[in-house]
């Protein structure tokens, strides 16, 4: 049955022919942990990893695109369309699709970044198959009924005064436009109030032809699965909605950087009557490409990433100014953030921001002591692999590689990676990023005398 995502056309005796094209990405001991990838005919890759010692797999099908690929006007719309790729198909209304995992016991859920979105569900492995045809389903046979779009419009806005609600999230989103400016980079992956209401069916319809393409998708599968198979039955899927038609379609690459961040200094506050203020002091970090990156993540777990880190030990255990203290890496392909939070009572928002400036400061001048980079280096090799301990996260990790990297590695050279990283490549790159002058956003209840104060922080 032909969607209305996509056109069907006849296929040609040499489509016909046409054959995938499989590569053992990483070899595993006795097949675990063996990832094996897929090209179709039509550009769509399969990505698998093989865990037999589980009883469940996670099924994901991974979409190159995100906010980032939306013009001011469609801001919203990509996250517009992970809701109504859930509000029926030819072969199943919006309570079928949930029926038939809910049936299963499974899990099936979305989200939206800025620069992908993906579509997945979690079930036991002998469900694999019905997860596949829903999610496939879901993906290349979307209705985008003008009432859907209509009725899921409140939902939408619903969620977006939810997460202006809570201002601990809301003030990341400040940081993202303080630091990347009314960019699609810098605005709201949610859209906006006025963006959301202004957006058509039609205008929606145009957008997921254009994005969901087999050549913009990657399916990934984890667990107790067998790669053959999930290929099989993906093909039919998508042979059956008639989207693999085009025999020399190349899949799309990962995405290409074209632009840093140049923003200092820069100061955003937003007046909310909340009993504590949230704040982000930052700066450009690293793209996600950056061979940087992994002293990047060591120096970033050092300063921020548990209750060890600096940051910790400053604000919350010798002074108790916050409860809730961090930092935190965002990397794009072609550019990154560093950003330091923290929620504390408006009156103590200058000296919690004093404090963390001072230990930013002495770390781009000073360094961090081996014993701390040392700590460091065995925190992230742990939580790493403690990390992917699930179907679920394994399917992230081969999804989200596949689309951004265009390539697979190993959790083995991942560790490798960390434990390769030596003090002076944390030094250095503690110079570049922290180095910078930051910016700051806050969102809070704070006085005119107090907003005047906090430029300083930035100065």
């Amino acid at each position: 049955m032909t969607s209305r995502g996509f056109k069907a056309t006849a296929r040609t005796s040499s489509e016909a022919r046409a054959v995938a094209r499989t590569q053992t990405l990483i070899k595993g001991a006795n097949g675990i942990g063996t990832v094996r990838k897929t090209t179709l005919p039509g550009g769509l890759r399969i990505v698998t990893e093989t865990l037999p010692s589980v009883r469940s797999a996670t099924f994901g099908i991974w979409a190159h695109v995100g906010s980032r690929d939306e013009t001011p006007a469609l801001n919203g719309a990509t996250h517009y369309l992970e809701h109504l790729l859930f509000k029926g198909t030819e072969r199943r209304s919006a309570l079928d699709i949930s029926a038939a995992i809910d049936a299963v016991g499974g899990e099936m859920n979305a989200f939206t970044a800025k620069e992908y979105t993906c579509y997945y569900a979690r079930v036991l492995d002998t469900d694999l198959p019905l997860a596949i045809d829903v999610v496939c389903d879901m993906l290349t046979g979307s209705l985008i009924r003008e009432e859907d779009v209509d009725i899921e419009r409140g939902a939408i806005l619903e969620e977006i005064a939810m997460t202006e609600d809570d201002p601990g999230d809301c003030v990341h989103d400040l940081f993202a436009h303080t630091m990347l400016g009314d960019t699609p980079l810098g605005r709201p992956v949610l859209g906006t109030v006025d963006t959301v209401n202004a957006l058509t069916a039609d205008r929606i319809r145009r957008f997921y032809r254009k994005h969901y393409d087999p050549t913009h998708l990657v399916v990934a599968c984890a667990g107790n699965v067998d790669h053959n198979k999930v290929v099989r039955q993906v093909r039919a899927a998508f042979e059956k909605a008639g989207t693999l038609t085009r025999s020399d379609a190349a899949p799309l690459g990962p995405r290409e950087g074209r632009r840093g961040i140049r923003t200092a200094g820069r100061v955003e506050l937003l007046s909310r009557k909340t009993e504590q203020a949230h704040v982000v002091l930052g700066m450009p970090g690293l793209a996600r490409t950056d061979e940087r990156r992994w002293a990047l993540g060591v120096l970033n777990t050092a300063l921020g990433g548990g209750m060890s880190s600096r940051l910790f030990q400053e604000v919350r255990e010798k002074r108790g100014l916050a409860y809730s203290v961090y930092s935190y890496t965002s990397g794009f392909a072609d550019c990154g953030l560093f950003g330091v939070y923290a929620g504390c009572r408006p009156s103590q928002v200058h000296d919690v921001l004093k404090i963390c400036r001072d230990e930013l400061d002495q770390v781009a001048e000073h360094g961090l002591s081996d014993d701390e980079i040392s700590r460091a280096i065995g925190q992230l090799r742990g939580a790493t692999v403690l990390g992917l301990e699930d179907t679920g996260a394994l399917m992230n990790r081969i999804g989200k590689s596949e689309l951004c990297w265009g390539d697979q590695m190993s959790v083995d050279d991942m560790l490798a990676r960390i434990a390769e990283v030596t003090p002076d490549d944390v030094r250095s790159v503690a110079r570049d990023v922290l180095g910078q002058r930051p910016s700051l956003s806050v969102i809070g209840p704070l006085k005119d005398r107090q907003a005047s104060r906090l430029h300083d922080a930035v100065a």
